[in-house]
């Protein structure tokens, strides 16, 4: 725990709490195990964390070389130790079904603030279910999802970015959206050392009257006012291919973007833009949905 760090993002109620999903791979041990990613949670004001494992409905204990209640305790309990160390509040929850929706229907039963989620790189074969998991929960959030990127191909895997939030990359396309994820770094900013704030001008806007440049001015300038210093760049082309093309130059600890709401609209929309981030970013992901009465 980094002294002195744990005021500033916490409320006047109490602290923020986050679920960690975990399918007791190398992966997520590697994301659990990151002393730097949970000061980081420190910093923002994350001091209760509900560990959560998903058991599919398909497996069972008794498939032939499967000993999944031993292995799991023996996990849960390690983990549990290290976050504690750490200085949080730790609940474990064991449950059966599917991934995703388990993970949603807890973080809302909780009131989470944070759902942390680790994913081994685009390969669609190398970690298939937590892979599968963070694109799923991209589509169907209403809490914010952050997705841990984790090294892939190496016997010890490590966390693409040790610093969750130390310097943080924002889409926007000026929507309510993108304001939501604009909010966020009030309180991201206990962990943040710098911001670069980025929007994409597609073909279709060209014609139009608008200054992106003049609004990226007014969102530096509010950071300002939260002590962050920020970039502004406009870019040109497909949003999803733009917004790839600035992490890779910037190199960012994390692409903070919201996204839309729960509608089926949201999905088709999603598709084309966070989820292509969700899977195809090379660092950490922070998606902003809408709030849980929209």
């Amino acid at each position: 725990m980094i002294p002195g760090s744990a005021a500033p993002g916490r409320s006047a109620t109490g602290g923020r709490s986050a679920v960690i999903a975990t399918d007791l791979s190398e992966a997520s041990e590697t994301m659990i195990e990151s002393d730097t990613g949970l000061s980081c949670l420190d910093r923002i004001g994350v001091d209760r964390v509900h560990l959560v494992t998903v058991v599919p409905s398909n497996i069972h204990s008794g498939m032939p070389g499967m000993n999944f209640q031993k292995r799991r305790k023996r996990a849960l309990k390690r983990y549990r130790s290290t976050i504690e160390a750490e200085g949080f509040e730790v609940e474990t929850h064991v449950v059966r079904g599917t991934p995703h929706r388990r993970i949603n229907g807890i973080a809302e039963s909780v009131a989470a603030d944070l759902i942390l989620v680790g994913s081994r790189g685009k390969s669609p074969l190398e970690n298939r279910v937590i892979g599968s998991t963070a694109r799923n929960l991209a589509r169907t959030t209403v809490v914010p999802l952050l997705v841990d990127r984790i090294e892939r191909g190496v016997d010890d895997p490590e966390t693409i970015r040790r610093h969750l939030f130390k310097r943080t990359l924002l889409a926007t396309d000026f929507s309510e959206n993108a304001e939501r994820a604009f909010q966020a770094l009030e309180y991201l900013r206990y962990a943040t050392a710098e911001v670069t704030l980025v929007h994409v001008r597609s073909p279709k806007d060209e014609t139009s009257d608008d200054d992106p440049a003049g609004r990226l001015g007014d969102l530096a300038e509010r950071l300002d006012d939260w002590g962050l210093e920020a970039r502004t760049e406009v870019r040109r082309g497909d949003p999803a291919t733009e917004i790839l093309a600035a992490e890779a130059e910037h190199d960012p600890s994390t692409l903070l973007l919201g996204s839309r709401g729960r509608s089926r609209l949201r999905r088709l929309l999603l598709g084309s833009v966070s989820e292509e981030i969700v899977t195809r970013a090379t660092g950490n992901v922070l998606l902003v949905p809408p709030p849980r009465t929209a």
